[in-house]
């Protein structure tokens, strides 16, 4: 509910970092809202996860987003693992909640809030460096898919409230 609050709050921006990106309805909402109110939503995800069935359900959110303004980015050079969240230039979250059910519902999850903007301006500069290291997805890179694999994100997006 905190997330969904930020989301829906947020003034100028919402930057996310999440390893594992399978947002419930609720989120999904907030987020193309918090686009469609102007507001500069990215989500950063990394180029190849751990979890396949992960990988291929979140690409059912990622044409919806792009489409209401939300900015995604793939990350490769290195592992990524963090879970952030940077709200307009003064509410930060670190800790080891994914954007997915089950670390909202299931899993024994902690997340420090930080509503300073010394926090948020730190977290900007890695946010900003993350950025610049990663690549931009284009709604023309989704439709470019295999239907194999979009066939495979479809089946695995039924499996995403258990995800």
């Amino acid at each position: 509910m905190m997330v969904q609050h930020l989301l829906h709050e947020a003034q100028e921006r919402v930057w996310i970092t999440t390893p594992y990106f399978v947002p419930d309805d609720q989120v999904l909402s907030a987020l193309k809202l918090a686009a469609l109110r102007g507001i500069d939503v990215r989500v950063l995800i990394p180029e190849r996860t751990d979890n396949t069935l992960i990988y291929l359900a979140e690409f059912a959110f990622l044409e919806s987003l792009l489409h209401t303004g939300v900015r995604i980015f793939r990350y490769g050079p290195r592992v990524l693992h963090a879970k952030r969240l940077l709200v307009d230039r003064s509410m930060g979250l670190v800790g080891t909640v994914n954007l997915d059910n089950r670390s909202f519902r299931l899993n024994f999850e902690i997340t420090v809030i930080a509503a300073d903007r010394e926090f948020a301006g730190g977290l900007e500069e890695v946010f900003e460096e993350d950025f610049r290291e990663a690549r931009v997805v284009t709604e023309s890179e989704l439709s470019a898919r295999p239907v194999a694999l979009q066939a495979a994100s479809r089946a695995a997006n039924l499996l995403a409230p258990m995800l």
